[in-house]
C-alpha cells in the first residue's frame, strides 16, 4: 500500500477512535455507491452524522480541511442522499469535517462540526 493511502487509512482509523470516544456510533465506513463515497457515517442521539475524513502529514500547505472543494462537497451530499433514501432514515443530518494532521503515532485531530449545510434537505 503506498504511504499516503496507509496515512489515510491510520487518519480515518484515529476519526473514528475520537468519534467512538465522544459517545458516536459508527453505522458505516468508506460507504460507496456506484462513483459516490463517504468516509464515515455515524449516529448520536437523533442526528445522522457524515463525516468527511482529510488526513495530512504536516500543515505547511495548508490545514486539511481548506482541502474540502465545493465539488467535493457536492458529491457529499449526493452520496448522503442516496445513503439517507436507500436506508429509509428519518434523522437530522450533520455534515462534519474531521481533519488529521501528523506521523509516527504524533497526531492533531480538528473536528468540525457543521462544516457545511446541504441546500438540499
Amino acid at each position: 500500500m503506498a504511504q499516503h493511502n496507509t496515512l489515510g487509512k491510520t487518519g480515518e482509523d484515529m476519526a473514528c477512535r475520537f468519534l467512538q470516544d465522544k459517545g458516536y456510533e459508527i453505522l458505516e465506513r468508506n460507504w460507496t455507491w456506484r462513483k459516490l463515497e463517504l468516509d464515515i457515517i455515524a449516529r448520536k442521539d437523533d442526528c445522522l452524522i457524515i463525516a468527511e475524513i482529510r488526513t495530512r502529514s504536516t500543515n505547511m500547505y495548508g490545514e486539511p480541511e481548506d482541502t474540502v472543494s465545493e465539488k467535493k462537497i457536492r458529491r457529499i451530499i449526493n452520496a448522503a442522499d442516496v445513503y439517507i433514501k436507500k436506508n429509509m432514515i428519518d434523522l437530522n443530518v450533520r455534515f462534519d469535517i474531521i481533519s488529521v494532521t501528523g506521523h509516527d503515532g504524533d497526531f492533531r485531530i480538528k473536528h468540525i462540526e457543521d462544516a457545511f449545510i446541504s441546500p438540499v434537505w
